[in-house]
C-alpha cells in the first residue's frame, strides 16, 4: 500500500506549492500538508530604504496584484510621515483599487475556479482549463472575460501610471489626477463592468446553482469549517476594500470587534511550524490550539466569503440584493461552507464595478488638489487594505530621515494558510480511503479545497535568487525517517 500521496505542482493558482498526503497502514489518510518550500524575504529587502519607496518596491512582489501592495504601503506611508491625503486622492486611489478588484476575481472565476465547476471536477485534465470553459460557453464569453480584464487594466494604467505595477501613490496622496475626458472614458466602463458581473452571477446560478451534484457538493460537510472570520468595512459595518476597520466575528456571526490599521498586534499573532517557510497567523485574544476550528480555536479566514459574514451588507445597492439572495439560499449568517466563497467572490465583483461607477461619477474626483505634502517627522506607520484573497497588513518602523528600519508583511493568502491546511487534509481524508481507487479527478478535488481560497503563494512567500538551502525529511505513517533529500 502507497504510503505517501503528492500533489506536486499544485494547480490553477498564483505562485506554486505542494500537497502531501500521508496514508496509514490500512489507507486511509492520517495527515495533509500544504508545503511551501520557499523563503520568505520581502521584509528583509525593504530594510533600509525611503519609505516613499515601499509602494514601489513592495507592488514587485506579485504581479498577479500589485495594486493591493501598492495601497497598502501607500497607506502606511501616509501614517509614517502622518499625513491625511485629499479626499480627491482617496477617492482616486479607491477607483484604482476598485478597478482592480473587478479584473482580479473575474481572473480567478474564469481562469482558476470556474473550470471545475463548468468542466465538472473530474472532467480531463487538458479540459479543465481557461480553454475548456470557453469551448463550452462559447467564444462571446470568453470575449467578454478579455474584455473585462482589458478595461480593469486600462483604469489601474489611467490612475496608477501602468497597467502593473502602479506607480503613483505617494506619502499625502498622488502625483496625479484625471482629466474630465479620462472620467467619462472610466465611468463607461464602469457601466460595462456592471453588466458582467451581472451576467457572471447569472452564469453561476444558470451552472452551479442549478447544478443539483455541485449545489450538494457546496452545502455538504466536505469542505465546511467553523472558524471566526475578518473583513474590513465602512462606519456602516458594510464591506469595504480600501478603507475603514477591520470587524472580527466568531463562528456563530457575533462580532467580536473591530480594530484599526494601527490596532492590528492587539488582535492578530502569528505561528510557526518547521515544515513551511510560510506563517500562520491566528486570533491573539482567542489563542493558536493547533488545526482545529470551532469558537475555542483562534484560526480565522480572510477571503471573499469572510469579508461578507463579518459585515452588515454591501455598500452597493445591487450586490446588497445579491448579498441577502447569499443568505437567503445557504440559510442565513454566518455561512461556513467554503466552497460558496466563489459565490460571494461574484457578488463582491458586482459591488467592484458599481462602486467604480459611484467613485467615477463623483464630482470630487476630477480635482487638482491630490497631494498634502508631508510636514511631519517620519516615525511608523501601519496600512491595511482588503487584497482580494484577504486583509493585507503592511507595518513599517522608520528612523527621523525616513528609512525603513523595520518591515512586517501579514499579505492575504498568510491569514488563511491554517484554514487552508484544514480544509485539504479534511477534503482527503474524505476522499482517499481504504479501497478507493485514487485517480487524478479525485486529486484535483482535494486540490479544489485550497483553490477555493484563491491563494497566492507568490504573494506569500518569496525566494532569494539562487537556489536555497532545503531538506526534505520523509516519514512513513509510524513517523520513522525512511529517506532524507539535502540540496546545499
Amino acid at each position: 500500500m502507497k504510503q505517501r500521496i503528492s500533489i506536486d505542482p499544485i494547480t490553477r493558482l498564483e505562485g506554486h506549492g505542494k500537497i502531501e498526503i500521508f496514508l496509514d497502514e490500512a489507507g486511509n489518510v492520517a495527515n495533509a500538508y500544504l508545503l511551501i518550500p520557499e523563503l520568505r524575504g520581502f521584509e528583509r529587502f525593504c530594510v533600509g530604504r525611503p519609505i516613499e519607496e515601499m509602494a514601489l518596491l513592495t507592488n514587485r512582489i506579485c504581479g498577479v496584484c500589485p495594486e493591493a501592495h501598492h495601497m497598502a504601503a501607500a497607506k502606511a506611508a501616509d501614517a509614517v510621515y502622518h499625513v491625511d491625503p485629499p479626499p480627491a486622492a482617496k477617492k482616486l486611489r479607491e477607483l484604482l483599487y476598485s478597478a482592480f478588484y473587478f479584473t482580479d476575481h473575474t481572473t480567478h472565476f474564469y481562469a482558476l475556479a470556474g473550470p471545475d465547476f463548468v468542466m465538472g471536477p473530474d472532467a480531463p485534465v487538458a479540459e479543465r482549463n481557461i480553454l475548456g470553459v470557453i469551448h463550452k460557453v462559447g467564444l462571446e464569453i470568453g470575449g467578454k472575460v478579455i474584455q473585462a480584464r482589458k478595461y480593469g487594466h486600462a483604469v489601474v494604467e489611467i490612475i496608477g501610471g501602468r497597467k502593473v505595477h502602479p506607480c503613483t501613490s505617494i506619502p499625502g496622496g498622488l502625483t496625479k489626477g484625471i482629466t474630465e475626458e479620462q472620467r467619462q472614458e472610466i465611468e463607461k466602463m464602469g457601466r460595462w463592468a456592471i453588466e458582467f458581473a451581472q451576467f457572471s452571477l447569472k452564469l453561476f446560478a444558470d451552472m452551479v446553482l442549478g447544478n443539483k451534484t455541485y449545489l450538494d457538493l457546496i452545502l455538504g460537510d466536505i469542505y465546511t469549517h467553523k472558524t471566526y472570520y475578518i473583513g474590513t468595512v465602512d462606519e456602516n459595518n458594510k464591506v469595504n476594500f480600501y478603507d475603514g476597520k477591520v470587524s472580527v466575528v466568531d463562528p456563530e456571526g457575533k462580532r467580536l470587534g473591530k480594530y484599526a490599521a494601527h490596532e492590528y498586534t492587539d488582535w492578530i499573532a502569528e505561528h510557526v511550524e518547521p515544515w513551511t517557510y510560510l506563517k500562520f497567523p491566528y486570533l491573539k485574544q482567542i489563542g493558536w490550539k493547533g488545526f482545529v476550528d470551532g469558537k475555542d480555536s483562534g484560526v480565522y479566514c480572510a477571503t471573499p466569503l469572510a469579508r461578507l459574514n463579518a459585515s452588515d451588507g454591501m455598500a452597493t445597492p445591487l450586490a446588497q440584493e445579491e448579498y441577502e439572495k447569499f443568505y437567503q439560499t445557504l440559510g442565513g449568517k454566518p455561512v461556513h461552507q467554503r466552497l460558496a466563497t466563489h459565490w460571494a467572490r461574484l457578488i463582491e465583483l458586482l459591488y467592484a464595478a458599481e462602486r467604480w461607477v459611484e467613485l467615477a461619477t463623483d464630482p470630487e474626483i476630477t480635482s487638482d488638489n491630490f497631494h498634502t505634502v508631508p510636514t511631519e517627522k517620519p516615525t511608523e506607520g501601519v496600512g491595511i487594505v482588503e487584497a482580494p484573497r484577504g486583509t493585507l497588513t503592511h507595518h513599517y518602523w522608520t528612523d527621523e530621515r525616513g528609512v525603513v528600519t523595520k518591515a512586517n508583511l501579514i499579505v492575504g493568502t498568510t491569514n488563511n494558510y491554517a484554514p487552508i491546511s484544514m480544509s485539504i487534509k479534511k477534503a482527503a481524508q474524505n476522499f482517499i480511503k481504504q479501497g478507493v481507487t485514487v485517480t487524478e479527478g479525485l486529486l484535483n478535488r482535494v486540490e479544489m479545497a485550497f483553490r477555493l481560497y484563491d491563494p497566492c503563494f507568490g504573494c506569500a512567500t518569496h525566494s532569494l535568487p539562487g537556489q536555497m538551502p532545503m531538506i526534505v525529511t520523509i516519514r512513513n505513517a509510524q513517523g520513522e525517517v525512511v529517506d532524507t533529500i539535502r540540496r546545499d
